[in-house]
């Protein structure tokens, strides 16, 4: 059996991830912190891989929020320390596996010693059609809203657009995410917190949303397949009704590129 095959039901083409539970799985085990996130970078090898032989087009890890840097200056450098080691890392098994690396969120802020590997592999991994990973990094989602927003004040400004034509897909343009990533379906948080934390606000308006008690660092496949199987067994209305949504057309499966388009137009 095939690693799709072993998923009943349709596959979100794209899954997000708040990565919860770092410092809660330390602190239970008298660790520092510090020891919680290494472990928590483990389980982003095991759910990368994992999303990749599964089948799912689209993976976006929420790795370090806006308000993140506002943690004491010794743990943010620690969460830097760690994404550039994974980049480092993880560029081989990236490149060999097609994987297209993307970010949103203002990676401007990163340090040079982050952002450097971080576009070097972006850059190397741009023609990769596997499988797109997103990492949100420096990344909040009324942040990114509001600079939509501004961009799209600058354009009326400039004569380039005209507001009356403003409705919720020319809105949905200006988002960072647009133009990198299909809708998102499904969205899984750890640790047992039920809340979205400023992550993809717009994108999430159909998303599917999978809560779980285990701590990120404590997540592996087993729990990734249990969240795409929950997905796969909820009906998708859209606004519709059951009867109506039975007298669709059947989606292709994941992978086909026409069901992607015509599915991604619905999202």
């Amino acid at each position: 059996m095939s690693d799709l095959e072993s998923i009943p039901g349709p596959l979100p083409r794209h899954v997000g991830i708040i990565m919860d539970g770092n410092g809660r799985w330390a602190r239970s085990r008298g660790l520092p912190r510090e020891e919680g996130h290494a472990r928590g970078a483990d389980s982003v090898r095991t759910v990368v891989r994992a999303a990749r032989k599964i089948g799912v087009q689209a993976l976006t890890l929420f790795a370090f929020s806006s308000q993140n840097w506002d943690r004491p200056p010794e743990e943010v450098f620690h969460l830097m320390q760690l994404l550039r080691r994974y980049l480092i890392q993880e560029r081989s098994e990236i490149l060999d596996n097609g994987i297209r690396l993307t970010t949103v969120g203002d990676t401007q802020r990163l340090p040079d010693y982050v952002r450097s590997p971080l576009v070097e592999l972006m850059s190397a991994s741009a023609d990769n059609d596997d499988m797109v990973l997103c990492l949100a990094l420096s990344y909040g989602g009324r942040e990114m809203i509001a600079k939509a927003a501004a961009a799209m004040c600058r354009a009326a400004v400039a004569g380039k657009l005209d507001p009356a034509t403003v409705d919720p897909e020319v809105f949905g343009s200006y988002l960072e995410s647009s133009n990198l990533l299909p809708p998102m379906d499904l969205l899984i948080r750890t640790s047992g917190e039920h809340r979205i934390s400023n992550f993809f606000l717009w994108e999430i308006a159909y998303a599917e949303l999978h809560f779980t008690e285990k701590l990120w660092p404590e997540f592996e496949r087993a729990d990734l397949e249990a969240a795409l199987r929950d997905f796969g067994s909820r009906e998708r209305r859209f606004g519709l009704t059951s009867d109506q949504i039975a007298r669709l057309p059947a989606r292709p499966a994941a992978g086909d590129e026409e069901g992607t388009s015509a599915a991604s137009s619905s999202g």
